[in-house]
C-alpha cells in the first residue's frame, strides 16, 4: 500500500513540477505574461514548484525502504524518471499539440522502461 501511495504522490509532484517548468512555454504570447518578464515568470514557477515539494517529499519518505517503504533508493529514483516523462508525455499531447513524438521518442522511452526492468528484477 505504501509504494501504491508513493507512486500517487509522485504522480501529482510530477503534474505540478511540469506545469512549472513547462506550462509557460504555452503562454509566452499572452501579454500578460510579456508583462511579468523572465523574472516574474522565475517566480510564478518557483511558486507553483513550491506545490510540488509538497508532495515529492512524502512520497519519497513514504516509498523509500530506509523509512518502512517498498523501493530501494535506485528503484524510487527510477520510477520518479518514468512517471516524470509519462506526465511530460500526456501534458505535452494534450497543451502543445504542436509538438509531435517520433519512433525515437517512443525507443528512449522503452530503454528507461528496460531500465526500470533490471532494476527491479535484481
Amino acid at each position: 500500500m505504501k509504494g501504491l501511495w508513493s507512486i500517487l504522490l509522485l504522480i501529482v509532484s510530477n503534474s505540478f513540477m511540469t506545469i512549472a517548468w513547462y506550462g509557460h512555454l504555452k503562454y509566452q504570447n499572452v501579454s500578460k505574461n510579456a508583462l511579468l518578464g523572465l523574472l516574474g515568470i522565475v517566480l510564478v514557477s518557483w511558486g507553483i514548484a513550491l506545490f510540488e515539494y509538497f508532495f515529492q517529499v512524502p512520497a519519497n519518505r513514504i516509498g523509500y525502504q530506509g523509512t518502512g517503504g517498498p523501493f530501494s533508493l535506485v528503484e524510487l529514483k527510477l520510477v520518479q524518471e518514468v512517471i516524470s516523462i509519462s506526465v511530460f508525455v500526456i501534458f505535452t499531447l494534450v497543451f502543445f499539440r504542436s509538438e509531435t513524438f517520433r519512433l525515437n521518442h517512443l525507443f528512449a522511452f522503452l530503454c528507461i522502461m528496460g531500465a526500470i526492468y533490471f532494476t527491479f528484477k535484481g
